[in-house]
């Protein structure tokens, strides 16, 4: 798909360029000034809570629905949506065990970070079932330290395919500095997945938890 730049650094000539009706982002799109350049040029922008909860992808869901005048297709898509998160819900209460896992994003460019409480990532590894090994801690992500990684005692490592992708593999990314020290690193128990999937809160999510909870317990 065409890109228009990162979500919280827009400009307004790269999306008119897509002479798009409607511009629908989460609340933390932005620059405000470019919002109101477009919202100027006579886009209608909608922007849409940001939560990590199933509840909040029905909510938006319907909300896209209705900004789109597909109501009837999204009360259709959010049922279906619903029984799949129940279902999913009952697999994974069924799974044995429960791992404690370390969450590390990494955009191949910076420090990598670990997440801490109230981030996409501790949400999903609570509804796979899993322990976040730095939940408890700290708020929203921070650089990753060896002496935190070591205390923290992970059985699993989670990240997201791009920054395997970014580090040159699944060896050069568990050989870096303050990973490699980790028993988890040191038997390979690396689990990856396509960032937007696990991490994007969409009507993927059902599947993305079952994936994500089979995937630590197999690792």
């Amino acid at each position: 798909l065409p890109k228009v730049g990162y979500q919280r650094a827009l400009a307004a000539e790269g999306v008119l360029t897509l002479r798009p009706s409607h511009l629908i982002a989460t609340a933390d799109a932005g620059p405000p000034v470019v919002l109101s350049q477009l919202r100027g040029a006579g886009v209608q922008v909608m922007q849409l809570p940001i939560g990590h909860s199933p509840a909040e992808v029905g909510r938006s869901i319907r909300a896209v629905a209705a900004a789109l005048s597909l109501q009837a297709a999204g009360e259709a898509m959010a049922t279906r949506f619903e029984q799949d998160w129940a279902a999913a819900r009952r697999d994974i209460a069924a799974l044995p065990g429960k791992p404690r896992v370390l969450f590390i994003l990494d955009h191949g460019g910076g420090t990598p970070m670990v997440a801490g409480d109230d981030t996409a990532a501790d949400a999903m590894l609570a509804y796979a079932g899993a322990a976040n090994v730095m939940g408890g801690r700290f708020r929203g992500y921070r650089p990753l330290t060896l002496e935190a990684a070591l205390a923290a005692a992970p059985d699993v490592i989670v990240t997201t395919d791009e920054a395997l992708a970014a580090a040159g593999g699944r060896a050069a990314f568990l050989a870096r500095p303050g990973l490699s020290a980790l028993p988890a690193a040191r038997n390979g128990r690396l689990v990856s997945m396509d960032a937007l999937r696990m991490l994007g809160f969409g009507p993927r999510l059902p599947e993305a938890v079952r994936e994500l909870a089979r995937a630590v317990r197999a690792s």
